[in-house]
């Protein structure tokens, strides 16, 4: 019962706002939606507690029957497992915080419309945990749907502003590129497995190993089809490279947008995916391979761009960028279980990067701009001290949470033994260096230095109100104190008492094991590489602040390479964007207006123009009405004694 009002409650808010929001007013449309939000996430841990220390069972909540057609059949049903479980609680309680915040945030909001975008926060909410508790794909395709069709909303939100308009379109259209990939594994699941239910899937997979399809020309195994088709389904919501192009321009959106979506929920869709699927992808090595590869990539490409970008909430979305790609890291190489970890402990600290954000935005009167900022961590000191926080956790410092869950996939990496593997290591932890420079690149051009905006912003400097700082201090906490909690009991020895059945892997995965036996360089690195970044970080920004323009004019070239985010936009629109719309304007004017609209049109018009002629003759004179029998008559006579005598 608990489980289900965790899941079903943002729905209820969501409805009751976004229906009855005009007539209630704003106000009361955000009561109902943050109390259903808090009634989620108590209902989400106490689901959540009483599954890890309580002894209540795992298992399937049935709520009805969705499709009955022959063979094929998909029910309603929650999964509870540890992995759900543990996901509905963290979504549902960032989630809260995140609505209470935008309380405070929205109150200047120029759209006048508070009541649907809480609405709007709400059912991304939902469908997020439909997502996670989904006891088949089907149903997770539902959820995966909807938190793409909620975050265009929300992303759009400012739907009056072009470039926003823009970004929830792009959003839409590169995740229906991965969503593409997500159907084809799905119906392929079903052809291999009989059924696209995970207790039937995954209970069978010893029977189906030698499976096969064929594709491209060649039989290739169909777990390792089925793990690139789902790969590139979490590619397009996890925003991998490739795929990636999507996420900074989001930052279009409303702050609180950005954390829901950056965060805790849509963008980790696609890694949850791969823990969720571990049993048959433990079993497609070469799929897995991909998945660490492009995972590894990822965490560099984006670390690199974020060391060049100037907007605050740019910088913590590819920092965001480069986190997912550490996690997709760890799936590759079979630590699903450090995957979810880190999954979970960023949640609490990238929204809590972004929320800071937010404060900072809010008090500088809406400007993003690092390069117009500086000298206000007097004026805001609470905002300061956060921020700290959220960097200390992104970059690895211990005792922050992102010590323990990043530093145990860097070591997954090297303990997986694989060249791949040590791919990933070595990406990863120049990753971590990057990291940890931008992360105070960030902080001393914000907070640091003489102030660079005019007198006018720096007047109205301010701390924001307590409804915006208690979630962050919420979630400053758990961006403390999850890491230490959680570790032993997610990636230690006996990890399978916490995650039970929900994470099942090959018996000769034994990368967990292996990382207790690495060297003491490689558990030491992660750190030495992060304080490394920060130290650099200081030299160029506080120490001797012309250093980097000097770079830049040194280095044009690898500067503006960067600076544009690796040209992917500008290539993008080469191959795609500029044909399509070629294509598109030749249907129009060729296909639509010549032809479809031309030749009727066309044959209308000489009609129209033969009557006009035609019924001159019409004139009432007898006179030549017996003129034109004679002519007809002559003509009559003439084709007789030409062709009919």
């Amino acid at each position: 019962m608990l489980y289900a009002v965790a899941v079903f409650a943002p729905l209820f808010g969501s409805v009751i706002a976004g229906l009855f929001g005009k007539a209630i007013g704003d106000r009361a449309a955000q009561a109902v939606t943050v109390l259903c939000m808090i009634l989620a996430s108590v209902c989400g841990v106490s689901a959540f507690i009483q599954l890890e220390y309580q002894g209540v069972p795992a298992g399937v909540i049935s709520l009805g029957t969705w499709i009955e057609s022959g063979t094929f059949h998909v029910a309603w049903a929650l999964h509870y497992d540890a992995l759900s479980a543990a996901m509905v609680a963290m979504v549902t309680c960032v989630a809260t915080l995140i609505h209470i915040y935008s309380i405070g945030y929205m109150v200047h909001d120029e759209n006048h419309t508070i009541w649907r975008f809480f609405s709007y926060l709400s059912l991304f909410t939902f469908a997020m945990l439909m997502l996670v508790t989904a006891d088949n794909l089907l149903q997770l395709f539902f959820g995966w749907e909807g938190v793409g069709l909620a975050s265009y909303l929300l992303i759009g939100y400012w739907y009056y502003r072009p470039a926003a308009g823009a970004a929830a379109m792009k959003a839409f259209i590169v995740n229906r590129v991965g969503d593409l990939g997500f159907a084809l594994g799905i119906a392929l699941v079903f052809v291999t497995f009989g059924s696209i239910e995970f207790g039937t899937v995954f209970g069978t997979v010893a029977q189906h190993m030698d499976a096969t399809y064929h594709v491209l020309g060649h039989e290739w195994r169909a777990y390792e089809v089925i793990g690139v088709l789902l790969f590139i389904g979490a590619m397009g919501k996890s925003a991998q490279l490739g795929l990636h192009v999507w996420l900074p321009d989001a930052m279009e959106g409303p702050t609180p947008v950005s954390a829901l979506i950056h965060a805790a929920t849509m963008v980790t869709a696609g890694v949850f995916l791969m823990a969720r699927f571990s049993p048959v992808l433990d079993f497609a090595p070469g799929a897995l391979s991909m998945v660490t590869f492009v995972g590894a990539s990822t965490a560099l490409f984006a670390a690199t761009v974020g060391c060049t970008q100037n907007d605050i909430k740019r910088v913590i979305a590819y920092s965001t960028c480069s986190q997912l790609g550490y996690m997709f890291v760890a799936a590759g190489v079979g630590a699903y279980q450090a995957s979810i970890f880190h999954l979970l402990t960023h949640a609490f600290f990238k929204a809590l990067l972004f929320l800071t954000a937010g404060s900072v935005i809010h008090a500088m009167s809406d400007e993003q701009d690092m390069r117009k900022m500086g000298g206000i961590w007097k004026l805001i000191p609470f905002t300061y001290a956060m921020m700290w926080v959220g960097n200390l956790a992104l970059g690895g410092i211990p005792p922050f949470a992102g010590y323990y869950s990043k530093d145990a996939i860097i070591e997954a990496a090297w303990a997986s033994h694989t060249s791949v593997g040590h791919y990933g290591f070595w990406c990863t932890i120049i990753a971590a260096f990057l990291t940890a420079f931008y992360s105070w690149r960030l902080i001393i051009m914000t907070f640091h230095g003489a102030p660079r905006a005019d007198a006018h912003t720096m007047a109205h400097v301010h701390e924001s109100p307590k409804v915006m700082t208690g979630p962050l201090l919420l979630l400053a906490i758990g961006a403390v104190v999850l890491g230490f909690a959680f570790h032993e009991q997610v990636l230690g020895a006996d990890w399978q008492a916490f995650w039970g059945q929900a994470i099942q892997i090959n018996p000769n995965n034994h990368v967990l094991h292996d990382m207790e036996e690495i060297p003491g360089w490689v558990a030491m690195l992660p750190l030495i590489m992060g304080l490394g970044g920060i130290g650099l970080a200081y030299v160029f920004y506080m120490l001797a602040p012309g250093i980097p323009a000097s770079l830049a004019a040194t280095f044009p070239f690898v500067y503006r390479f960067l600076l544009n985010k690796w040209y992917f936009d500008e290539l993008y629109g080469w191959l795609f964007v500029r044909p399509a719309m070629a294509i598109g304007r030749a249907l129009w004017q060729t296909g639509d207006a010549t032809i479809i609209d031309g030749v009727p049109n066309g044959l209308a018009s000489l009609t129209a123009g033969g009557s006009s002629r035609v019924v001159k003759i019409q004139s009432g004179s007898i006179a030549v009405y017996a003129f034109a029998m004679l002519i007809g008559l002559v003509l009559l006579v003439s084709i007789f004694l030409l062709f009919l005598r």
